[in-house]
Parts: structure tokens; sequence; C-alpha cells
């Protein structure tokens, strides 16, 4: 994309972001929005991960999509500088009609917001809407999560109450009317697994002004490589990787006995017979095929973890290293 001729045309890659604690359901509500389109040419995926293994990225590349990844770091602070060159980049090489961005979960809308609005951008990019995805196990413990989970939810245009199947009637209802009360201008939707009608994300509604709010809201700081503070937690990424297998009997036990401040573990896991992809949140756990490399390739997510304690005890559940378990 030539931006000074796009500039003269008038024309303008749509753009929107998803944005969602830690283990909501973005990637899973992205896979959806990518399957609803016939051609996907004209349409560019960037993947942000709080970590410096990509697993979403590998998640997503099957679509057929174009995906870009910006690992190691989150794009409302480390990244902003990268997000900025990246969508430079993407514009002259793609020349999209629109950009899918899925945030780290720890991320702040409102900073990306104001990258989106930079001088150099806003000429060829228009944020059509941002979408927060909202665990409803998390909307019942958000006091712990701070002004970033908070942040994620007043910029939204269109809210989606994921995972309902986990609660009864009465609890919808009663979260429902709670955010409502706390964020009336915004859409809900109460979903599962994020299903849900593709005109509501395709709306072309015009965004509420959002310039006001930006300088409200204080974002979060770097403390240090894979580390980030919001609100006095301190978020710690990490990662391990290994192509020998693992003992599943082990590692089940292992993964149950995470301690609490671990908050967030997703990534494949290579049994003796095959591998397959976990995704954890908050002490629950499920599992997936993966249809990738057979290895194991974790990212971590944490609030003030023993990073080397967590991955001992995980070594320790390779079979070559523990083989009367086997």
């Amino acid at each position: 994309m030539n931006i000074d001729d796009d500039l003269q045309e008038g024309k303008k890659t749509s753009v929107v972001l998803l944005s969602g604690f830690l283990g909501s359901g973005k990637t899973t509500l992205l896979k959806h929005i990518l399957s609803w389109e016939a051609d996907l040419s004209e349409t560019v995926v960037i993947v942000n991960e709080f970590g410096k293994v990509g697993i979403d990225g590998a998640l997503l590349k099957e679509t057929g999509s174009d995906v870009v990844e910006l690992a190691s770091g989150c794009i409302c602070c480390t990244l902003q500088i990268d997000l900025q060159h990246t969508l430079k980049k993407v514009g002259q090489r793609f020349n999209p009609r629109q950009i899918l961005i899925e945030a780290s979960g720890i991320a702040d809308p409102s900073t990306i917001a104001s990258v989106l609005n930079d001088s150099d951008l806003a000429g060829h990019l228009e944020l059509k809407k941002i979408v927060t995805v909202l665990d409803s196990e998390c909307w019942k413990a958000r006091e712990a999560f701070g002004t970033v989970f908070y942040n994620q939810l007043t910029l939204a245009d269109l809210i989606l109450l994921n995972k309902i199947d986990l609660l009864d009637k009465d609890e919808i209802q009663h979260c429902l009317k709670e955010i409502h009360d706390t964020i009336p201008h915004c859409r809900v939707v109460p979903t599962v697994h994020c299903r849900i009608d593709p005109e509501a994300i395709r709306m072309d509604a015009s965004r509420k002004s959002s310039k006001l709010k930006l300088a409200q809201f204080t974002g979060i700081n770097t403390v240090g490589p894979g580390e980030v503070k919001a609100d006095g937690h301190q978020y710690t990424a990490f990662s391990f990787e290994d192509k020998r297998p693992v003992n599943e009997t082990d590692f089940k036990r292992f993964i149950e006995d995470l301690p609490w401040e671990l908050f967030r573990l997703k990534g494949s896991v290579r049994f003796s017979d095959r591998t397959e992809l976990i995704n954890f949140v908050g002490g629950k756990w499920t599992w997936e095929d993966w249809r990738g490399a057979p290895e194991t390739r974790l990212t971590f997510i944490g609030w003030d973890v023993d990073e080397n304690e967590i991955i001992k005890r995980l070594k320790n559940c390779l079979v070559e290293n523990n083989p009367a378990s086997g």
C-alpha cells in the first residue's frame, strides 16, 4: 500500500481489535470470524502473545489468512513501536481490506487505539470496532484483576460474556445486569465458545469517541523482560519447549498441583502416543486435538510465580527423566 496514494483516494483499511483477559476465548472468536469469510486474501491477522512461544499464531495459520505474530511482550507497552512498524509493513506488503488484531490478555486497548490514531497511521487505518471477550467467571472475580481488566470492558463496542455454560440461569441474568449497570453504553451478548451471529461483529456503526477516555486510563508499565505490572500485580510470562514425550499421569498431576497464582497455561503437550493442545485457565483446563509438530511447547502466565520451580517440576514429567513412571 502506498500511503500517499491511499490518502488521496480516501480509502482506509478497517481494523477490528479483539480484546479480553487471559484465557477468555479470543483465539476461539478469531477462528470463528475467519471461518465466516469465503475469501481471506484481503485479510491480515496480527496476533500478540505475552511470551516467546507463539501458540495462537500456529493455531490460526491453517485458516488460510496471513498471520503476523508479535511475541515476547505486550503491544500496549514494550511492543508499541513494533506494532506501529508492523502495521506500516502490512499495508505495504498486503494492501489489506481488513486487519484483525488479537491483543494479549493483559493488553490495555486504550494504548493500542492510541497507536492506531498516530498521525502516520490514522490516514489509512480506521478502528471500526473493539470486541472484548469476557470470561463469565472472571467477571465474578473482577476485583482481583485491576484497571486493565476494566479498561478492556469500558472501551469495548461489544462484549461477549463467554462461557455462560458454566453458570446457572440466575447467575447469567445477574452478571448481565451487573455489566449493564457498570458499562451502560456497551452491547453485551452471552455466548458459549464465542459463538455469535456474524452480523454482530460486522455492523459498521461508527465507534463512540474515545479521545477523552484515553486520557483517563494509565495503562500498564513494563518492569523487565517477561514481566508487566498492572495495579500492583506483577505478571510473569515464561515458556517451555521439549521434543521428548511427557508421562501423561505425571503431567496431569503437575497441572492439578499448579499454584493458584499461575493463571494461564496454553500449548501443545507430547505424550508417548499423541500430541494434544491444553488450554488451562484459573485452575480449569480443556484438551483439544493438535495438528502441529509432535512436541511440547507451553506458555505460562502468572502473578509472582516461581518460574524455576514450575519448570523443574515439568521437567520431571519427561519420560526420560522419570522412567519409573512410564
